[in-house]
């Protein structure tokens, strides 16, 4: 008899955040700018925007403008809404095209870039592997599936190159691929509501959603943000490992922690490899990637995790990306990061 588990990881960014580990709920000043904060659920996950404002712009305007931008990526990108405009790109059969928001256009055409830069490690049309290995929506067992329907799904459903975009927010299928922006789409989440926030005159804000973050400006007390990476020791409860200063800088993570089962005593990661159609078995635990761009960085730090920590810091190195690499050894974690990462932790 097989034996299963279904284990949530314990590695993840953590923004230290005005309800979180290190500050109070909501801190008002005697004059001058205050910092407030505005939380909520969406795409499956949590958000909260932590901003420094000074009254003037009103703050039902600020949240509407916040879920105005959340919404959108929503609305246009999620495949559990069978009306998103991702979702009928889904339903059309091989040979089809559909004409996108400038939005979700402007994702798949980063998501593309990357899959090249990447050499296919990020590919938005993995999907369907996804849900034969037991971790998409529909899953009801975790079950290894066979040699056969993996390589039948791999000629048949996936593969990036079977998306053409042809300009003019033109896209077409040349097989019967379905799309998942689920590795890009709360990155540029983030974006849109930072870029939101830019345009009510907000200079000062972290922006955090499902643990993908972007930070501006400076608080109030005149200190830079601060965002903590958890200790990925289980054993030592939740506590942090580093913390980063970072100032007008998106952040993404991505690992193998979140979301795994074991069969027979063999561990299964969520992560997918594009190129076997197989769980990735390296010892890369975690990985995060900076960027001025979160989407970009979100979508990277995916492709980075299937590459491995080799591959990884080698196209980091070439990219000159600022990556924090946590890698599995037999007695702990080795640290690998590029120097243009270690300039924003502090001890």
């Amino acid at each position: 008899m097989s034996q299963k588990h279904f284990l949530i990881g314990f590695i993840f960014i953590v923004a230290i955040l005005s309800f979180g580990i290190f500050q109070k709920n909501h801190e008002v000043q005697q004059t001058g700018p205050a910092k407030s904060s505005y939380q909520g659920q969406a795409m499956g996950t949590t958000y909260s925007v932590v901003y420094v404002t000074d009254g003037q712009v009103e703050e039902g305007v600020i949240h509407a403008r916040i879920d105005q931008a959340i919404n959108l990526v929503n609305d246009q990108m999620s495949t559990y809404k069978t009306d998103s405009n991702l979702s009928i790109f889904n339903q059309k059969p091989a040979g089809a095209c559909y004409k996108f928001p400038p939005d979700t256009y402007k994702v798949l055409e980063m998501a593309m870039e990357i899959s090249e830069t990447t050499n296919g490690a990020f590919d938005v049309t993995i999907g369907p592997l996804v849900n034969l290995w037991g971790f998409g929506p529909d899953y009801s067992d975790h079950t290894k599936p066979s040699d056969e329907s993996i390589q039948e799904l791999k000629s048949t459903k996936v593969g990036f190159h079977n998306v053409i975009l042809k300009g003019d927010n033109l896209a077409c299928k040349e097989k019967d691929v379905y799309v998942d922006l689920s590795a890009i789409a709360k990155g540029y989440a983030v974006d849109l509501v930072a870029e939101n926030l830019d345009k009510l005159g907000i200079t000062s804000y972290l922006v955090e959603i499902g643990g993908e973050l972007k930070a501006k400006g400076i608080k109030p007390n005149k200190e830079l943000w601060h965002i903590a990476i958890e200790n990925p020791q289980a054993e030592m409860g939740r506590s942090v490992h580093k913390v980063l200063e970072l100032k007008d800088s998106g952040i993404a993570t991505s690992g193998d922690y979140r979301n795994y089962y074991e069969v027979d005593g063999k561990r299964f990661s969520h992560t997918i490899d594009p190129k076997s159609g197989y769980p990735i078995e390296h010892n890369l635990a975690s990985i995060s990637v900076l960027h001025d761009s979160v989407a970009y960085a979100d979508a990277m730090a995916t492709a980075m995790n299937v590459m491995g920590p080799d591959k990884a810091m080698a196209l980091a190195e070439k990219l000159q990306l600022p990556v924090y690499l946590l890698v599995k050894e037999p007695h702990g974690f080795e640290v690998k990061a590029t120097d243009s990462f270690i300039q924003y932790i502090i001890e």
